[in-house]
């Protein structure tokens, strides 16, 4: 996205909304203003718009309406998930001294990683941090061979937000299914998947992928900030953390954000337009292995993060040898070229990405590292602009730092 401030290229940390997604959204800042829990019509107004987008996002998920609970992003949908599951199972007599298991991997975003932490701190789960491989995928065998009796939820990516490898979801979906039949049908251990990074550009059929739980942002598909999903399949044991009234089936205490709602509703709406979907998915694989391959042909000692074959269409993680990652970033903003590091949640955080630790890269390495994810609206002037100003950047802070390693193709 070139315009009068530069190129774009984070699109993972957050999506310019589609014209077509404002064009809905418009009208309930100010003429249709309605509190959806209001019985007049100007709430019913309201309310028939929520429950429209709510049609949408299930239709796309392929569930029922009733399992969509809207919240403000993942992160919020991310800690109901954890500490509502956490919650739903001291709500009922348990033995003295039993406590509950949950398993996720070591590079999840930081809200499911800090939502355990709490669990764990405050002495209400026990915790079992998966490692992933230096392809930046988990293995199938190592989640089967954490889940314990007392399991109760299995929280995994499905798209990793920094280095964008693609999880075994749908495989890990059919594990936890057989499992559960082998024990009668009983509940746990759920399986829930943060799929901000996926709702794009993967199948997210609930049904197929076999998940409990799934939650994403709006913002990260051309729709609105502050506004997110979680699916919380029928039957589901899970509690409210907030109290307050009772939107969301209770789930979600708050007055709803009916703008941001509709705003979400239009944009996953727009991606069940599959054939058009598919054709800006098709766009944007051939830009990033474009920019992929020129990188490390034309920049020496340039490695990419994570699987090269499981990935995200839109995801390019470079590190590159004797090169600090912040200064590449800074050096590239001032070029009107805007990408990051990893995480726009942690861009204040001096330690190296904890994603880029998970693969086995030494401090130096993470610390040198750049994210670039493309969008819908990435042009290939846009990248080879950028890798023309990216050779000159990491040739001009090798030569500061004294670590010239080769001639420049």
């Amino acid at each position: 996205m070139n315009n009068n401030k530069g190129i774009y290229l984070d699109y993972a940390a957050t999506t310019p909304v589609d014209k077509n997604v404002m064009k809905e959204m418009i009208p309930y800042f100010s003429e249709k203003f309605g509190n959806a829990m209001s019985v007049h019509n100007f709430g019913q107004e309201a309310q028939q718009a929520i429950d429209t987008a709510r049609e949408r996002v299930a239709k796309f998920f392929n569930c029922s309406p009733s399992e969509i609970i809207f919240t403000s992003g993942a992160t919020e949908s991310n800690n109901l998930t954890v500490k509502g599951v956490v919650k739903s199972f001291y709500s009922v007599s348990r033995k003295k001294g039993e406590i509950p298991h949950i398993v996720t991997t070591v590079f999840e975003h930081h809200c499911v990683l800090d939502a355990c932490h709490a669990m764990k701190k405050e002495g209400l789960a026990e915790i079992t941090f998966l490692p992933v491989g230096r392809d930046g995928i988990v293995k199938i065998a190592d989640v089967k061979k954490a889940i314990k009796p007392n399991t109760i939820l299995i929280s995994i990516m499905y798209v990793n937000n920094e280095i964008g490898t693609v999880q075994p979801i749908a495989e890990i979906g059919k594990l936890i299914q057989k499992l559960r039949s082998n024990n009668q049908g009983i509940h746990y251990p759920l399986l829930h998947t943060d799929a901000t990074q996926s709702v794009n550009y993967f199948d997210c059929n609930v049904k197929k992928i076999g998940v409990d739980l799934l939650s994403f942002s709006g913002h990260k598909i051309y729709g609105p900030k502050g506004v997110g999903v979680l699916f919380a399949k029928r039957g589901t044991p899970i509690r409210r953390i907030q109290d307050g009234g009772d939107q969301e089936y209770k789930l979600r205490a708050g007055t709803h954000n009916v703008t941001g709602i509709v705003g979400l509703g239009k944009a996953v709406d727009m991606l069940t337009a599959s054939g058009k979907q598919q054709a800006i998915i098709k766009k944007i694989i051939s830009l990033r292995d474009y920019l992929i391959k020129r990188v490390l042909t034309e920049i020496p000692a340039a490695y990419l993060n994570g699987s090269k074959e499981k990935r995200s269409p839109n995801n390019a993680n470079f590190r590159f040898d004797n090169v600090e990652g912040e200064g590449l970033i800074l050096s590239l903003d001032l070029e009107g070229i805007a990408t990051s590091t990893g995480s726009a949640c942690s861009s204040g955080a001096l330690e190296p990405s904890h994603v880029l630790l998970a693969l086995g890269l030494k401090h130096e390495q993470a610390h040198g590292s750049l994210r670039i994810t493309i969008g819908k609206y990435t042009t290939k002037a846009e990248l080879d602009r950028t890798v023309k100003v990216l050779k000159e950047t990491v040739q001009r802070l090798r030569k500061i730092s004294g670590n010239v390693l080769s001639e420049f193709k």
